[in-house]
């Protein structure tokens, strides 16, 4: 009887989890193995080399955070403001994307392939805001500084240490996302 192989998947995500916890440099062959209780031999039935999986786990992250988030919020539908609010929610609110979404963006500042990736998910991110934003809006300019001011909010509020005085940072992000989509208080 032969072995059983660890599922391609399993290396992938076991990767990613890594990849989120310690940067790229913490996604090692040999400790991966050893925290999904196999011997490393497998590895390389599944993937070439270490480069191999790195590109797998990008794929997987790229597909997950616009793909996967996008196909969601059409399917879901709603108002232009709940379709921002799932996307947001979707990619940058989750344990298990926004851990990685900014590992990555950490990656891309000393690795230009990565940097490219990022900018190619970052770019379909902002087209799915400006074609929301687009539906409520109907200048091209504020179309676009809108969408800018909420993707920046999304992941500038997850390094941004200041206290709100009285506010909670929910209380403080609700108001932005009032101002930036034009809800009523």
């Amino acid at each position: 009887m032969g072995a059983i192989r660890t599922p391609r998947d399993r290396w992938i995500e076991e990767g990613l989890r890594a990849l989120a916890a310690g940067g790229p440099d913490a996604v090692r062959v040999e400790a991966l193995a050893k925290n999904l209780g196999v011997t490393k031999g497998g590895f390389y039935g599944t993937f070439a080399d270490r480069e191999a999986l790195l590109e797998a786990m990008l794929d997987t992250w790229e597909r997950e955070s616009t793909d996967e988030v996008i196909e969601r919020v059409e399917r879901e539908g709603g108002d232009p403001r709940t379709k921002i609010r799932r996307a947001g929610m979707l990619t940058f609110s989750s344990d298990r994307l926004l851990p990685i979404d900014l590992a990555i963006r950490d990656w891309a500042r000393r690795d230009e392939a990565v940097a490219e990736r990022l900018r190619r998910v970052d770019n379909r991110r902002m087209g799915l805001l400006r074609e929301i934003i687009g539906t409520f809006c109907a200048d091209a300019d504020e179309v676009e500084a809108r969408s800018l001011l909420a993707f920046c909010v999304a992941i500038g509020e997850h390094f941004l240490a200041a206290d709100h005085g009285d506010r909670t940072r929910a209380q403080v992000l609700a108001r932005a996302a009032d101002l930036l989509f034009n809800r009523p208080t």
